[in-house]
This record gives structure tokens, C-alpha cells and sequence, in this order.
């Protein structure tokens, strides 16, 4: 049976992609709309890294499709090149460099000729990271060290305040690993990027959230005094459970002011083991360092009480599907996903082997600490503390 091959998308079809996509729909509702398979849909958007191509127009110097069309009926009836170009009151070399590079006077089209020019007219200029391969090479070194592209954009201009030719944008660094057509960073470096993505995904693409149950004596997040909501004084933490394969786990925590990072091993999900993981590693702390806990509303804190009792430490919990009252948690195991992917079996892993992860984290500049590093922060904590 013969394969039916369909017509590519018109200008019109890629525009309603686009527009879709940056809406947040699905590959397949795009598909849906357009009755195309969502594998073609995909395949527009991953040539273009996810990001919308600037409209082509024509430059208001090049010949237009009218004037291609009285230069071939110039043609037909035997009128020069001299008198095609004052009825077109354009250049003589003008038309004779139009009808020679489109095969002569005998086989000039109007069509075809424009055609062939806009297809010509698509060279992209190159980007800052394809002309200057010092910084090219700088910006390949942080990727490969899991920096994020703010955090590098953000620490060139700290590094290098008086050399402009060192700065970059993290939209330029991004742009360069999604469009590969741009042919200037390798599409390996992808795979050190937070969330592992191979294109840009719409802001407006959610999930629905996962419901929780019911904490006895919980303390909501509400009732956190004004300093803990401000920042405005240390020792107080977010804490989660990171979920992995073959139903494992390990809790996260985060210092809310310094951002600073402590992952701990945890057995099971069940709140004996997390309760007791936990304790374990907060007694291991200066004394102080942890004055409050907000968790979210799972289950592995229901013993709650049992913890504040073991470590003075008072715990808050969020509001139902609320999880960015956590920022600082949620920001932070996006960032672990870089080191622990998902599917990974997070029981292979070590106490040890989880706090050079941690290390890693808490040595690597924030934008929101002024890009310096959670380790700096917390350690002018302690000794302001001291």
C-alpha cells in the first residue's frame, strides 16, 4: 500500500503552533488543532529549541515580487536591461545581477526567482558565543559544572565587571543549546541543565497537583511568626521528601535565608523512618542553626510531635497543594534533579554520597544571594552567631 505523504505546514499552520504552544498546550491538543500528528508537531518545535522564530520580513532594499514580475514581462518583450531598470527605476546592475543569477533571460521566472531569494535571505546573523570562543569555552566549562545560564550570566559580570566582551545573556546561553541549527554549543551540555529539557516549555504548562492527608495537631504555615516569612533572621528550614524509583526516597532541607542545602537517607516513606532520619541529622547541627520546620502536607511528618520534642525544633505545614509556599525547597530539588534525575534509585545511595551532593549545590552561586554561594552565606551566619 502506497504511504499518503501530507503537505508540509503553511506560514499560517506554524503560526497557530506557536501561539498554542506558548499558551501551554499539549503536543497532542496542538495536534488535535492543527490534524497533524503530535510527532510533527514535535518535530517543529524541537528544530527550534521551543523557541518562536522571529518573523521573517523582507528588506525594504530587495526587489519585491511585483518588481520580479515586470522584469519577466521586460524579458518577453525584448526590452533591455537599461529599460527594464528606469521603468523600475532601479540600478541597471540591479536587474542584470536578478535575471544572471536566476539562469538568464531564457529561463527567468518571477516566481521561482522569488522563491529562490527567500530562501536565500535565511542566514542567521551569528550569536556573541559563535564569534568569541574564549567565552564560548567559559560558558561550556560552568555548563559542564551544572551551573545554571543565569547563574553563569550573573557571575561573568561579577568576575569580569570591565570586559563586556565576557558578558553574555543567559537567553544567548539558552538559545544556544536549544537552536543546534546555531551550530555553537553541544547538544551533550543539555543534559547538565536543572531540569534536563532538550527545548523551551511554555510558563503555562502545569500539572494537576497530587492531594495530601490529614496531619493531627498540624500547625499551618499561617501562624509562622512575621520574621520567618521575611528572611528576616536564619535558622529557619523547608523541608520535602524527593521521590525516586522502586519507591525511594530522601528528605531535603533548606536554610530559607542562606538557601544553604543538608539532603538526609531516609529508609522508608513511613513517618517512623523519616522522624527518625531527621532527628538524627538535626541534633548534628550547631545549636540554633534549626529553630523551625515547614514541611508540606505529607504523611512522612505526621509524627511531628515526636520530632519537635527530640530537637526544640517547632514545625509549620503548608496549605493543601501549596507547594510554592515552599519556594526556596521546591527551587532547590529542581536543582537536585540535575544530580538525581528522575528514575533514579535513590536507595543506592549513601549518606556520604548525598552530602558531596549537597557540597556541590550549597558551593555553587545563587542569583538571589547576589551570586554568592549558600556555603558563604551560612558560614557568615554561624560565626555572626558565634
Amino acid at each position: 500500500m502506497q504511504r499518503v505523504r501530507r503537505a508540509r505546514m503553511s506560514w499560517s499552520q506554524k503560526a497557530e503552533l506557536w501561539r498554542r504552544w506558548r499558551a501551554g498546550e499539549s503536543l497532542s491538543e496542538i495536534g488535535r488543532a492543527l490534524e497533524r500528528l503530535p510527532a510533527s508537531v514535535f518535530s517543529v518545535l524541537r528544530s527550534h529549541g521551543g523557541i518562536e522564530p522571529a518573523a521573517r520580513r523582507r528588506s525594504r532594499l530587495a526587489l519585491s515580487t511585483a518588481e520580479r514580475e515586470e522584469i519577466s514581462r521586460g524579458i518577453a518583450r525584448g526590452a533591455s536591461i537599461r529599460a527594464i531598470s528606469r521603468q523600475l527605476h532601479r540600478a541597471p546592475s540591479t536587474v542584470s545581477r536578478e535575471i544572471r543569477r536566476n539562469g538568464g533571460p531564457r529561463i527567468y521566472r518571477a516566481a521561482r526567482a522569488d522563491r529562490q531569494a527567500w530562501r536565500r535571505s535565511r542566514r542567521p546573523r551569528p550569536c556573541r558565543l559563535a564569534t568569541r570562543p574564549t567565552l564560548r569555552a567559559l560558558v561550556a566549562e560552568k555548563l559542564a559544572a551544572k551551573w545554571s545560564p543565569q547563574q553563569i550570566a550573573g557571575w561573568l559580570r561579577v568576575a569580569f565587571p570591565s570586559d563586556p566582551e565576557r558578558h553574555v545573556s543567559h537567553e544567548t546561553i539558552y538559545r544556544s543549546l536549544f537552536v543546534q541549527s546555531r551550530g555553537v554549543l553541544k547538544r551533550a551540555l543539555l543534559a547538565h541543565l536543572r531540569r534536563g529539557r532538550s527545548f523551551r516549555h511554555s510558563r503555562h504548562a502545569t500539572t494537576a497537583g497530587q492531594t495530601r492527608g490529614q496531619i493531627i495537631g498540624a500547625v499551618s504555615i499561617r501562624q509562622r511568626p512575621p520574621a520567618v516569612r521575611d528572611r528576616a533572621v536564619p535558622g529557619h528550614w523547608e523541608g520535602d521528601l524527593l521521590a525516586g524509583a522502586a519507591n525511594s526516597h530522601i528528605a531535603t532541607l533548606v536554610e530559607r535565608q542562606s538557601r544553604f542545602l543538608l539532603l538526609v537517607r531516609v529508609r522508608g516513606k513511613d513517618t517512623t523512618s523519616v522522624v527518625h532520619a531527621l532527628k538524627r541529622r538535626v541534633r548534628g547541627l550547631p545549636t540554633g542553626l534549626m529553630q523551625s520546620l515547614t514541611w508540606d502536607r505529607g504523611m512522612e511528618l505526621a509524627a511531628h510531635h515526636a520530632f519537635t520534642v527530640a530537637t526544640n525544633v517547632r514545625v509549620y505545614f503548608c496549605d493543601p497543594q501549596s507547594p510554592w509556599q515552599r519556594g526556596s525547597n521546591e527551587n532547590t530539588n529542581g536543582l537536585l534533579r540535575q544530580y538525581l534525575p528522575e528514575g533514579t534509585d535513590l536507595s543506592r545511595y549513601t549518606q556520604r554520597q548525598l552530602d558531596t551532593i549537597a557540597t556541590q549545590l550549597n558551593t555553587r552561586p545563587r542569583l538571589t544571594l547576589g551570586f554568592h554561594t549558600p556555603a558563604d552565606k551560612l558560614a557568615d551566619i554561624v560565626a555572626s552567631n558565634g
